[in-house]
């Protein structure tokens, strides 16, 4: 009779090495990345409606962002113009300067013993989203050098939307177009 060999059958033997090690890179990198994309939101507000009236009458005033096509205005308190941003060249606006003004804006406040932090944001129909993310980046806060390093320095980073007030001059055209 003849007898039939069976060969010998070992045990496959996994080789995870490199999947550990792509796990080891992998696992940091994700964990980074959702840590980024938490800071990337925004919290808004609604605009207080209700101004309650206390001693200090200087706390209850609003600091107001009028953005329009051709320009911006700053009111504070509520319905006195402070300054216009014209815009540049004729198509975008110069954050820069705004967020200088609202720096001195923001001491002068700040001289005077109020804590201001809330900013009201009215953009006119008309304008684009990139233009009102730019404005609020302007107004949450700005670069800063401190102790030999940059920082993210508040200005007014609680940020409430509202619709712009129609503008005097386009009421004064309505005026005129109607007579």
């Amino acid at each position: 009779m003849k007898r039939i060999r069976r060969s010998e059958q070992r045990a496959a033997e996994l080789d995870i090495t490199a999947f550990l090690n792509l796990m080891i890179v992998l696992v940091p990198v994700l964990l980074m990345s959702m840590v980024f994309s938490h800071l990337a939101v925004l919290e808004l507000q609604l605009p207080k409606s209700e101004v309650k009236l206390t001693e200090n009458n200087s706390e209850n005033k609003q600091l107001e962002l009028v953005i329009r096509e051709s320009k911006i205005e700053l009111y504070y308190p509520s319905g006195y113009l402070l300054k216009i941003f014209p815009l540049l060249e004729g198509e975008r606006y110069d954050f820069k300067v705004i967020s200088a003004y609202l720096q001195k804006i923001k001491q002068t406040l700040l001289n005077n013993d109020v804590d201001k932090k809330d900013i009201i944001i009215m953009p006119e129909e008309k304008i684009d989203y990139q233009t009102i993310i730019s404005v609020m980046d302007a107004v949450r806060s700005y670069k800063a050098v401190v102790v030999a390093s940059v920082v993210d320095a508040e200005l007014f980073p609680e940020i409430s939307f509202a619709d712009a007030p129609h503008s005097l001059e386009s009421q004064s055209l309505e005026v005129v177009a109607n007579e």
